[in-house]
This record gives C-alpha cells, sequence and structure tokens, in this order.
C-alpha cells in the first residue's frame, strides 16, 4: 500500500504524528536516546516504509500499533500526569489500525464478492 487515497494518507500522517508524539513526549527523559530508538524510530521507519512502496509496511503499522494502543492505555492510566498524551498515543493507534486495515475491508465488503 503506497500513501494513495485517503486510507494511504491517513496512515501515513498517523504513523508520522505518533513518532513527532513520541520525540516531544520523551524529550526531557534520562534515557533520551533509548526512548527514541524504541518508541519514535519504528513509526518513522514505517512511514519511509510506505513512501517506499513497501508492501508489508501497512500490516507491520497495525501489528506494531497494538503495541502502542496497549501502552497509552497503560500510561493514560497509571501516568496522570501523562494521560492527555497517552490518550492522544490511543487515538493514533487506533487510527493507524483503521488506516490499514480499510483497504481490506473495502475489498472483502465490495458488492459482487458474496
Amino acid at each position: 500500500m503506497t500513501p494513495r487515497g485517503p486510507a494511504g494518507i491517513t496512515l501515513l500522517l498517523a504513523l508520522v504524528a505518533l513518532a513527532a508524539l513520541f520525540a516531544v513526549w520523551f524529550i526531557d527523559d534520562r534515557h533520551w536516546l533509548a526512548t527514541q530508538v524504541v518508541f519514535t524510530l519504528p513509526p518513522m521507519l514505517l512511514a519511509t516504509a510506505l513512501l517506499l512502496g513497501w508492501r508489508k509496511a501497512a500490516y507491520w503499522s497495525s501489528v506494531l500499533a497494538l503495541a502502542w494502543f496497549s501502552h497509552g492505555v497503560m500510561s493514560a492510566w497509571s501516568h496522570p500526569g501523562t494521560r492527555l498524551l497517552a490518550l492522544l498515543e490511543v487515538v493514533l493507534a487506533l487510527g493507524v489500525i483503521g488506516a490499514a486495515s480499510l483497504p481490506g475491508i473495502r475489498a472483502r465488503f465490495r458488492r459482487g464478492d458474496r
């Protein structure tokens, strides 16, 4: 899936937004490099892979989005000081999953596929 159409563009924007969110969220962390490698780098690599036309970029984006969703829920629950950032992570992770799944859902339920 290349970033064509609304689903591809939404996926690309959600990945870039997640990377930006993580970069801002962990900017003052004492383990800055580790947090950037673990949190910021994967969505940026997937956004790059999507732009380069790697066919499995959407799949791996949705797989990692499940981890981002879980991290966001756990952070929102356990760290009230970063609850807003964590809930934004949850929304963006759901956006990644939805955008990555939309072409397959459309193909499955296209008229005449019954």
